[in-house]
């Protein structure tokens, strides 16, 4: 499989970085990180990417302003999307057709190849207009899935927390894992 991820700016960009170290190793990765999230992880876990992504072998790792990366043509195959955390900008570009980077341009090939896509807005409480966004993506067939808990797993850390929201990504992209316990 060839999975599309991209970081955008939102709160919590350490999920997306967390994510793609958890995914299996077969999976090709094609990473694209914002600016924006590069300064949110920096501010809020005092983190570098480049620590961060090189311990993932199989991935490609992609400026935002690379409009020329593969991924941005639909005639280069990949298979699914996910954009984690995905900031309310991106969110709008995406609702509208807006493709000014390479986040957004991927987004817009995915949709038009009608290719698998899960947005994971981060933002509390959603605005009117977020929600419309969020709606009209929907009906376009995209899977919109926030990084909400659920506590029938019994997380008791960040961790274990953290890895639930992934977990939960991972079954939308149908990749298996086992990265929480199931409801039985």
């Amino acid at each position: 499989m060839k999975l599309v991820v991209a970081i955008t700016g939102a709160s919590g960009s350490r999920l997306g970085f967390k994510f793609i170290q958890k995914l299996p190793k077969e999976i090709e990765v094609h990473a694209v990180i914002s600016k924006s999230a590069k300064k949110a992880l920096k501010l809020e876990e005092n983190l570098n990417i480049k620590n961060l992504l090189e311990l993932r072998e199989n991935s490609f790792i992609y400026k935002e302003t690379q409009i020329e990366a593969p991924i941005s043509s639909g005639s280069f195959k990949t298979d699914k999307m996910i954009i984690l955390p995905c900031s309310m900008n991106t969110l709008a570009k995406c609702a509208v057709g807006i493709s000014d980077n390479l986040i957004t341009r991927a987004f817009t090939v995915m949709l038009k190849e009608k290719r698998e896509i899960v947005l994971a807005p981060r933002e509390m409480p959603f605005s009117a207009i977020a929600l419309e966004n969020m709606l009209k993506l929907s009906n376009l067939g995209v899977v919109i899935a926030p990084p909400i808990l659920a506590y029938y797993s019994k997380q008791d850390s960040l961790e274990m927390m953290e890895d639930f929201i992934i977990g939960k990504w991972f079954d939308l992209l149908k990749i298996d894992h086992n990265l929480y316990k199931r409801w039985e």
